[in-house]
């Protein structure tokens, strides 16, 4: 997914300090479509930026997609991220520039390491009607972020307990572990609870955590979180207590050790200095452009770092403009 704002913030990736569960709000942003399909942001946010390695996250739908439009979101670059694609309704048709063609399904998790650099698209089947889902990316770390491009598509077995059940994407939960490879340890996971259901989560302490609410509304360690907000908890402690209100919910439940890295973050990039997203920016332009206009068709774009999504035909993103000011990394 790209990061559709024709002024996209500059954004300092890093921790802040935490004593207890902090309750973070979306913002709506509106994504590329026939209508500007709107999604809700949680991450990143002025105030904390990351939780382990993920760094962003959007939240959409569920949207009927005869009035929304659907998504369409045509071919974008990426660096140095993963991206991970989480539906609950819908099913989106994935294209990228190292060859791989796949369909995003619910309960199925697609993950897309860009590393030093990769084009994609994504586009909602003619067969969806409602679109509803997650969109994530997780930082990689400096010694990670110029591996090649790669892709893994993995559909994890659902477990179940008392009031409660779990598929885990990523990591360790609930006793299940995920086949699917990452550069720093994270979690990723969707539960489903009955209506006032108790559900003390074991969790690696080292490890802070995320509970975004998809459905429904929980309390977490205490402290109650409505749909689409993130309940972030800081690392320390081993059990996470997670409780259903009287509706139920379903949540998606993201950790990972805290990234100690400061990251410049801007548009579709993840990069370590300002001089850096800049060449980034400007090679997606010198790809996508001919006589000073993009090309109408991604057919057309020129290889080079981020590749060329085969099979695509639509118009590939240009960048936004840089801000005036100089892209700042601070710790």
């Amino acid at each position: 997914m790209s990061n559709e704002e024709q002024r996209p913030d500059e954004l300092t990736c890093t921790g802040a300090d935490a004593q207890g569960v902090e309750i973070m709000t979306p913002r709506e942003v509106p994504l590329g479509g026939q209508r500007a399909m709107p999604v809700r942001r949680t991450l990143p946010q002025r105030e904390r930026s990351l939780v382990g390695a993920w760094c962003f996250l959007d939240h959409y739908g569920p949207d009927d997609v005869a009035d929304s439009g659907g998504m369409s979101v045509a071919p974008h670059p990426h660096t140095g991220l993963q991206t991970v694609s989480w539906l609950f309704e819908g099913e989106i048709e994935h294209r990228d520039s190292a060859g791989h063609h796949a369909m995003v399904r619910p309960g199925e998790v697609n993950l897309m390491t860009a590393g030093r650099g990769i084009s994609h698209s994504e586009v909602s089947t003619t067969a969806t009607t409602t679109l509803h889902g997650a969109q994530l990316w997780v930082a990689l770390p400096d010694e990670h972020r110029h591996t090649d491009p790669a892709f893994e598509h993995y559909a994890p077995p659902e477990r179940a307990g008392d009031g409660w059940r779990g598929r885990v994407f990523l990591g360790s939960l609930l006793g299940e572990t995920s086949p699917v490879a990452t550069f720093s340890p994270l979690l990723g996971a969707e539960l489903v609870l009955d209506p006032g259901v108790i559900l003390p989560l074991e969790v690696d302490p080292t490890f802070e955590h995320g509970v975004l609410v998809d459905l429904g509304s929980v309390t977490v360690d205490g402290v109650t979180a409505k749909p689409s907000d993130l309940a972030y908890v800081p690392p320390g402690d081993g059990t996470i207590a997670v409780v259903a209100g009287d509706e139920g919910a379903r949540v998606l439940v993201l950790g990972g050790t805290p990234f100690e890295e400061a990251i410049v973050m801007w548009w579709n990039f993840v990069g370590r200095s300002h001089e850096e997203v800049v060449a980034f920016r400007g090679e997606w332009q010198d790809q996508i452009t001919r006589d000073g206009a993009v090309v109408a068709d991604s057919s057309d774009v020129a290889d080079g770092r981020f590749g060329v999504v085969r099979g695509d035909h639509l118009r590939p993103i240009p960048a936004p403009e840089l801000p005036n000011a100089r892209l700042k990394e601070r710790r």
